[in-house]
C-alpha cells in the first residue's frame, strides 16, 4: 500500500461558547476517520483552532470586566480538556489569535490586492459622537423595525429572528455608553470581489465537494445576476487582526478563521522541524475539511477563490454533515436536550457516545438523531451485551480456572477466524468512504457469530470434565474478540488500548489483524464498558434542563378527539414481537416508504413497508437495530410489493416519528407486553 500524506480538519470552535453534543458530532467523525488512515500506515495530520476574533468576544469581555485575551484564554483551557476528555486526537490545536495566523492573513491580503481581487467601497455605518467611533452591528441597541422588541441587538432580533441593518432600528442607542444616538456615517470597506471566480468555482464545486452540496451552491451562478462580494473588513474597535497599511480597519472574523488551519498547521510544522509547503502546497498531499452544512457557503465559495487568488492551493474535498437532533428534534435547553460536552461527561463514559454517533453518521448531509432510549438500548445491547461479553466470560473464565494461559485455537475457532479477517477490507472501505454507520453494522454480525460458538461450545460446563478442549475455546474465542476490538479501534481508542493491555499488544495498526495469539499468558480482565443506567440519561438531561422565560412558555393546545372505541379483546389479539433490522433501504419511487428486511429469529426473515422516511431520510441508520413490530397483521399487497407486518412508531408529528426499540434489548422473536 502506497503512503499518503494527508491533512485533515475541523471546523474551528468559537471561543464564546462552550462545546456541546453537537458540535461532536463533527469532531467525532473526524476523530474516526483520522485514526483509521493513521492504522492504516499513512502519514495523517490532525489539527484544528480556537475561532477567537470578532465583535461578541468584545462584548462577552466587557460584560465579563476581563480582556478578550483572557476570555479566549480560558475558553482555550476548556475546549482543549473536553476535546481531551472525548479522546479527540488533535495532532495540532491552535489559536488564531496567532503570530502565524496573522503573518498569513497579511500574505493573502497582499496577494489579493495584487492581483486586483479586493475593491474599496464607503458602506453608511452608524457612529457614536460620544464615543468618537463607528460602531459594530452588536454596539448598537434599539427597538426591531420588525416586530417592534425593545433592546435589540442592532443587526438581528432575538424574539423574532428578523435580520436588518443598525439604521433602520427605531430608538438606536450606543451599547457602549449608553446614551448617545448613533449618526449614520460613511466609512470605507474592503470587499472581496467573488464575481472575478464565476468561472473558476463551478468548475472548482463538480470536483471538490459532493453533488448534492455542488447543486445547491451553483444556485447562486445565475446568468443574470452577479455574485456578491464579501466584505472582509471591520472598523474599530474590533478583535482581531489590523489590516496591514490601513489603521483603524480590522480583517473581518471570517477571513482570519478559515487561515487558522494553515496557521494551526504551519504551528506543528514549526514543533516538529516539517516544511509547511511539503504538506499544503504540495500537490502529492492530500488536504481535507469536514465542516457542518451550516457554514458551507464560506468553505466553498469564498475560501477557495481567496485561495485561489493568492496562489495557495485549496482542499482535495470538503466533506458535510448535517446537524444534530435529539430525541427528533433540535436540541432545547427548555427539554435538557442542549447537553454540554462537560455535562455529558459528568453522567457517561465518552466512548458510549463515541460508539453511538458512529452507529448514526454517513457521508451524508442528513441530519443525526440521538435517541436517548435508543442510545442505552445500542450501547448495552450491543458494545456490552454482543461484543464486550465475548472478552469478559472468555478472560475471566480463563484466569479463573486456566491459569489465565492462552492455549491453542480449534478447527471451528480458526475458521471462523478467517470469516473475520476476510471482512478487513470491507470495514477499512467504509472507514475511508466515511460511512460510519456500517462498522458497527459488520462488527455486530461478527459478534453474532462469535458468541454463537461461545454459547455452543459451553465451556462454562467443559472446563470441568475437559479443561484443555475449554482453554482452546476460550483461546478462540479471544481473538475472535481481538480483532473485534481493532475492527473499533478509530471509534473507540481507549477501549481498544485497554484490550492491547490485556492480550499484552503494542498498539494496534491494521497489520495487529494478521497477528494470532496462541500459548501465551494474558493479563488479569479489567472492566471494558459498563450498561449505562436509565437513571444516569435522566440525571444528565436534568442537569441540562433551562426553563424557557415567561413569554416563551408553550400556550397548552386542545387534545384532538378519540377515535373510535375498540374493547379489550380487540387490543389484546396484537401479537407484538421483537425483530432486528437486517437492512432498511429508501423505497424507489416512493418518497414516504422505507424497506425493512427484518428478522424475527425462529419466526422467520420478512419485509415490511413502512411510511416513515421523513424522520429516517438515511434509512441505513436503522440497520441492525431491535425495534417492535406488530406480527400478526394480516400480509397486505402494495405497489412496490408484500408488507408482512407494520413497524411501531410513535411521535406528534409526521416528520419527527421514532421506531420504537423494546426496553431492555431482547431477542429475535421475543413477545412484548
Amino acid at each position: 500500500m502506497q503512503k499518503r500524506r494527508i491533512v485533515v480538519t475541523s471546523a474551528l470552535p468559537y471561543a464564546n461558547g462552550d462545546i456541546h453534543i453537537g458540535h461532536l458530532v463533527e469532531y467525532l467523525q473526524t476523530d474516526f476517520w483520522v485514526r483509521f488512515q493513521k492504522m492504516r500506515g499513512h502519514e495523517c495530520v490532525y489539527v484544528c483552532a480556537d475561532d477567537t476574533h470578532g465583535t461578541p468576544i468584545m462584548i462577552r469581555a466587557r460584560k465579563d470586566g476581563i480582556t478578550p485575551e483572557q476570555l479566549i484564554e480560558a475558553s482555550y483551557a476548556r475546549h482543549t480538556k473536553d476535546f481531551a476528555d472525548f479522546e479527540i486526537a488533535f495532532d495540532n490545536y491552535h489559536t488564531t489569535h496567532s503570530p502565524e495566523n496573522r503573518d498569513f492573513c497579511a500574505t493573502i491580503f497582499k496577494r489579493l490586492e495584487k492581483n486586483n481581487a479586493i475593491f474599496y467601497k464607503d458602506v453608511p455605518q452608524l457612529y457614536c459622537p460620544h464615543d468618537k467611533m463607528f460602531l459594530p452591528d452588536r454596539f448598537v441597541r434599539g427597538t426591531c423595525p420588525s416586530c417592534g422588541a425593545a433592546d435589540q441587538y442592532g443587526d438581528s432580533c432575538e424574539k423574532c429572528g428578523a435580520t436588518y441593518a443598525p439604521a433602520d432600528m427605531k430608538d438606536a442607542r450606543c451599547a457602549v455608553c449608553g446614551k448617545a444616538t448613533p449618526e449614520v456615517r460613511n466609512s470605507e470597506h474592503f470587499f472581496f470581489n467573488l464575481e472575478l471566480f464565476r468561472n473558476y468555482l463551478p468548475a472548482w464545486l463538480e470536483k471538490h465537494v459532493a453533488p448534492d452540496v455542488a447543486n445547491k451552491l451553483l444556485e447562486w451562478f445565475a446568468p443574470d445576476v452577479k455574485l456578491l462580494p464579501w466584505d472582509i473588513s471591520r472598523d474599530a474597535p474590533y478583535f482581531g487582526f489590523e489590516i496591514p497599511d490601513h489603521p483603524g480597519k480590522f480583517f473581518y472574523v471570517w477571513l482570519d478563521a478559515p487561515v487558522g488551519y494553515m496557521a494551526s498547521l504551519l504551528n506543528w510544522c514549526l514543533k516538529n522541524d516539517k516544511k509547511f509547503d511539503r504538506w499544503w502546497n504540495n500537490p502529492d498531499a492530500e488536504l481535507y475539511h469536514f465542516i457542518g452544512k451550516d457554514i458551507v457557503r464560506f468553505h466553498c465559495l469564498f475560501w477557495p477563490a481567496m485561495l485561489h487568488a493568492s496562489d495557495f492551493k485549496g482542499p482535495d474535498q470538503v466533506f458535510v454533515h448535517g446537524f444534530l437532533t435529539v430525541n427528533g428534534e433540535k436540541m432545547s435547553k427548555s427539554r435538557g436536550t442542549f447537553i454540554n460536552a462537560r455535562t455529558y461527561l459528568e453522567h457517561l463514559d465518552p466512548a458510549y457516545l463515541r460508539y453511538y454517533y458512529a452507529c448514526k453518521i454517513n457521508n451524508t448531509t442528513d441530519d443525526v438523531d440521538l435517541n436517548l432510549d435508543d442510545f442505552a438500548l445500542r450501547v448495552n445491547s450491543d458494545l456490552v451485551g454482543k461484543i464486550t461479553n465475548l472478552a469478559s466470560r472468555g478472560a475471566q473464565m480463563l484466569h479463573k480456572s486456566l491459569d489465565g494461559r492462552l492455549g491453542e485455537m480449534d478447527a471451528k475457532g480458526r475458521a471462523l477466524l478467517q470469516e473475520f479477517l476476510a471482512r478487513a477490507e470491507t470495514i477499512a472501505g467504509h472507514y475511508e468512504a466515511r460511512r460510519f454507520s456500517q462498522v458497527p453494522v459488520e462488527v455486530c454480525h461478527l459478534a453474532d457469530a462469535a458468541n454463537e460458538y461461545f454459547d455452543a461450545a459451553q465451556p462454562w460446563k467443559t472446563v470441568k470434565t475437559d479443561p484443555e478442549t475449554t482453554r482452546k475455546t476460550l483461546t478462540s474465542i479471544l481473538n475472535l474478540f481481538r480483532i473485534l476490538a481493532i475492527y473499533l479501534q478509530p471509534v473507540l481508542p481507549r477501549y481498544a488500548e485497554k484490550v492491547a493491555k490485556l492480550f499484552g499488544d503494542e498498539p494496534y495498526t491494521w497489520d495487529s489483524l494478521q497477528t494470532t495469539l496462541e500459548n501465551r499468558a494474558i493479563a488479569p480482565y479489567e472492566y471494558l464498558a459498563v450498561r449505562v443506567l436509565p437513571e444516569q440519561v435522566v440525571a444528565m438531561v436534568e442537569k441540562s434542563r433551562v426553563a424557557p422565560p415567561a413569554d416563551k412558555q408553550a400556550i397548552e393546545k386542545p387534545a384532538p378527539p378519540l377515535k373510535t372505541e375498540i374493547d379489550i379483546a380487540a387490543f389484546g389479539d396484537i401479537d407484538l414481537r421483537v425483530a432486528r433490522v437486517e437492512k432498511a433501504e429508501p423505497v424507489e419511487g416512493s418518497d414516504k416508504l422505507i424497506r425493512l428486511a427484518i428478522d424475527l429469529g425462529p419466526l422467520g426473515k420478512r419485509t415490511i413497508f413502512s411510511g416513515i422516511r421523513a424522520s429516517y431520510p438515511d434509512p441505513s441508520a436503522l440497520d441492525g437495530s431491535l425495534i417492535v413490530i406488530v406480527a400478526n397483521l394480516k400480509p397486505r399487497k402494495m405497489r412496490f410489493g408484500l408488507s408482512e407486518g407494520m413497524v411501531l412508531s410513535a411521535g406528534f408529528d409526521h416528520d419527527k416519528l421514532r421506531v420504537i426499540a423494546p426496553v431492555g434489548g431482547g431477542n429475535p422473536g421475543d413477545p412484548v407486553s
